[in-house]
């Protein structure tokens, strides 16, 4: 590293300032920026014949959604942890730490550290009821197991809103990066000033119209190893050149020690703006944040997208094993924050920090290379989530609701235009609204997708809760963690400020999607035992003559997909599963 740390020589000492309107525009960067972006493009629409199972147009959801559910570990691997691992986690977390230290952000360490064994234990029941009833999204599989086209609504609803800012806050990351190259900083046309994002996000529409979840597999090849590359050297480097890690310790808890000292001076009302190690007062808010992040993380529809893409629940497991790498991608990643501090960067917008701290630090080859791995970073989940959230209307409201009897090219069309309309409408947003709006509603996001829990994860488990109960918990739960979110203030907005609140009875701050959850599972396991007992009756459920449907027994009769024929064979994807594959649009058959 000794080599490499001196062929990355810093551009400029001189320190950095706040984030100008009319920051200079960096050539070396953006061409560098913008070869690689071309590359990973080029990639995309070349992923329409990649590992392709039959020969023809991806005409159905299986095809075109789920990447022909055939993925096998290695392909896996990079396809979930790039689904999860996000632009905005590039910036966001690094920018958590930089304002606001171990609360806002190292708790994201934490939490994807929680998240594999509950995933361990979950995805490969969850992936086997979906491969035998051909389930394409978590809605299908509510639907199915509880015979209630309401509760599939609302989860699909949910999925959906909650999504569609998480989309927006990718375009967000990218605005960080082109902001500090000075693209379109100096221009008064708003169109000049976001042509490239707009240039960015129709190329991703492009790729995913026409690849499906293929291009998104493909470019996190990419996306992995230049922000493996870019982290890892960043975190050789920058230590050493600022004096090791305890002298950027030393000065970020200089730092907050010095914001909550202003903050106190300010007079009541003013509490701490920033923690470096959390005490016993933010203990809940921490643990809280954790735990709840964790059980919401792989209920969004692109993590379950993601896993139903694979090709048995062994690839789940394994991958399960090797994934947490990842979180300690993250924990470098996050450190990024502290190294800005140290370096002596100085910004009004967290968002900004790592990008300027590159900026400062790296030559600007290496910086061009940097901002590349982010903005691809947000094309690869931008992807899969307008994907996962065409699939979720597709199969939920057009034929759940409005033509059951849709064939499955038609399905497969209407998700490509859905998908389309999905990304439009991100951008639409995220261009002509404040972008402290996406992060409020990607908070909000975050609180009403774990409402989700109960109806799809107590799903694998027998006995049932009645589907009237889940229901009924559900809107409790979304109803008030919408109302106290709604409260809650920052400087940065009058609503929906930030994601903690009292815990009533307990008086500390916590997670309020947490609450809002335990507020959701008590009604929904009370609401049960009321209905049984009064002999209503629950809806049907057409996983039930399925003896092991919720097993999580082994697949030993599965070959794994990384084998050289695993692509040419006809039990790529089971007769069950091809569940849009007959021309005539007809279900699958159930054993």
């Amino acid at each position: 590293m000794t080599a490499v740390g001196a062929g990355l020589a810093p551009t400029a000492g001189a320190p950095l300032a706040a984030e100008s309107p009319h920051t200079p525009f960096h050539g070396v960067e953006f061409a560098v920026f913008t070869t690689l972006f071309a590359a990973v493009a080029i990639l995309g629409f070349g992923a329409v014949r990649w590992r392709r199972t039959g020969p023809g147009p991806l005409a159905s959801l299986d095809e075109w959604g789920l990447g022909g559910r055939g993925f096998g570990s290695f392909v896996a691997w990079f396809l979930i942890g790039g689904d999860i691992f996000t632009a905005y986690t590039f910036v966001a977390v690094p920018g958590a730490m930089y304002a606001a230290g171990a609360v806002s952000g190292w708790f994201a360490v934490a939490y994807t550290t929680i998240v594999w064994p509950i995933v361990f234990v979950l995805m490969p029941r969850l992936w086997t009821v979906a491969h035998r009833h051909g389930y394409v999204t978590p809605a299908d599989l509510v639907r199915g197991r509880y015979g209630s086209r309401a509760l599939a609504l609302a989860v699909a609803v949910t999925g959906i809103v909650a999504t569609m800012p998480y989309i927006a806050l990718q375009l967000v990351g990218m605005q960080a990066v082109l902001e500090v190259m000075g693209v379109g900083t100096n221009s008064a046309n708003p169109v000049v000033r976001d042509l490239p994002i707009i240039v960015a996000f129709a190329v991703l529409a492009a790729c995913t119209y026409t690849a499906g979840l293929r291009a998104p597999a493909l470019i996190a090849f990419a996306k992995d190893l230049l922000i493996y590359a870019v982290v890892l050297v960043a975190v050789a480097v920058l230590p050493h050149r600022l004096g090791g890690f305890g002298a950027i310790f030393d000065a970020a808890e200089h730092k907050f020690d010095a914001a909550n000292a202003a903050a106190a001076g300010a007079g009541a009302g003013h509490p701490a703006t920033a923690v470096f190690i959390p005490g016993p007062k933010e203990f809940l808010a921490y643990g809280t944040l954790a735990l709840g992040s964790a059980m919401a993380l792989f209920l969004y529809p692109h993590a379950i997208t993601g896993v139903l893409a694979t090709r048995s629940r062994e690839v789940i497991r394994r991958n399960t094993a090797v994934l947490p790498l990842y979180s300690l991608l993250l924990a470098f990643l996050a450190l990024l924050g502290y190294v800005a501090i140290a370096a002596g960067v100085h910004t009004t917008n967290p968002r900004l920090a790592v990008p300027l701290l590159f900026e400062r630090e790296f030559p600007a080859w290496f910086t061009g290379v940097a901002f590349a791995a982010v903005a691809i970073g947000a094309l690869v989940p931008a992807a899969i989530m307008s994907i996962a959230a065409a699939n979720l209307f597709t199969r939920t409201i057009y034929v759940g609701h409005l033509r059951p009897g849709a064939t499955a090219a038609e399905q497969t069309a209407v998700s490509k235009v859905a998908s389309l309309l999905v990304k439009a409408g991100a951008l639409l947003f995220v261009l002509g609204l404040d972008t402290q709006n996406s992060i409020n509603l990607q908070l909000l996001g975050g609180v009403w997708i774990l409402q989700t829990f109960p109806a799809v994860v107590l799903a694998l488990w027998r006995p049932r809760l009645h589907r009237r109960a889940l229901l009924a918990g559900w809107l409790v739960g979304m109803c008030y963690g919408t109302a106290q979110a709604y409260g809650q203030h920052s400087a940065a907005a009058r609503h929906f400020g930030g994601s903690l609140a009292t815990v009533p009875g307990l008086g500390h701050a916590g997670y309020i999607a947490v609450t809002a959850f335990a507020l959701n599972l008590a009604v929904a396991l009370l609401g049960t035992l009321v209905l049984r007992a009064a002999g209503i009756p629950n809806g049907p459920d057409e996983t039930a003559l399925d003896s092991d449907s919720c097993s999580d027994e082994p697949d030993t009769s599965e070959r794994d997909a990384n084998e050289p024929d695993a692509h040419t064979s006809d039990e790529t994807v089971p007769g069950q599963a091809r569940q849009a594959v007959e021309p005539d649009g007809s279900a699958p058959s159930q054993r």
